[in-house]
Parts: structure tokens; sequence; C-alpha cells
């Protein structure tokens, strides 16, 4: 039972996520925004309920099941993804750099904000000669 109440929990969340996306007209796919509408109701719950970790675990145990979709859209698309591949590589490329830019800028902000503040002045005072 814990495995049906935890999936219920789940698609809910992706439902109410689904009706944000449609009703405020947002360019993000609901299930995104019902991850994190979970995310905050983890938070403030303080943990992952029992149920939720029961159809998370299982769900994570067949996680290669649900690659199948993509590896038949691959198939069914193969001419197209064959003459348009040039795009596509440049996109994938340019994406990952930016993300990892964006990632280590993101990083250092984090860095510099949660450093204690005589830790850096050491840090600083170590470099001089």
């Amino acid at each position: 039972m814990p495995f049906l109440n935890g999936i219920t929990l789940l698609l809910l969340f992706q439902l109410l996520g689904e009706v944000t996306a449609r009703w405020l007209h947002l360019p993000v796919p609901g299930p995104v925004i019902g991850m994190g509408y979970l995310f905050l109701v983890l938070l403030l719950h303080g943990g992952v309920p029992v149920a939720l970790e029961t159809a998370s675990t299982a769900l994570l145990s067949h996680l290669s099941l649900l690659f199948i979709p993509a590896g038949v859209g691959l198939m069914v698309y193969f001419d197209e993804i064959a003459r348009e591949w040039l795009p596509i590589v440049l996109t994938l490329l340019l994406s990952t750099l930016l993300t990892m830019a964006v990632v280590a800028l993101a990083m250092q902000a984090l860095v510099r904000r949660f450093t204690p503040k005589d830790q850096n002045q050491t840090t600083h005072q170590e470099d001089a000669p």
C-alpha cells in the first residue's frame, strides 16, 4: 500500500504542476513545476514520507525502462536527426558549456557568500609574499 500512496502523491504533484503551467501560461513543463512543489513540501515536512520513499526507490530501480521511449523516438526520427546533426551537436555543446559556466559562477558566488569573513582574510594573508 505505501507504493500506491507514493505513486499517487507523485502524480498529484505532477498534476498540480501541469495545472499551474497551463493556468499561468508558463514556458516551464508542468512536471518540473510539480517537482518544485514537491521539494518545497518536503522541506516544510522535514523529511521524506515512507510511502514516497518506497515509490521513488521502486521507480529508480527500474529507471532504465524509462529510457526506452526516448530510444524509440531516436529510431523513429533517425532520418531527421541525420539531416540536422550539425545544429543538434552545436546546440548540445553550447548548452553544455553555458550550463557549466553558470554553475561555476553560481558556485563561486555561493562560496564567497557562505565562507566566513575571517577565513577569507586568513587565506589572502597566506597568499601574500
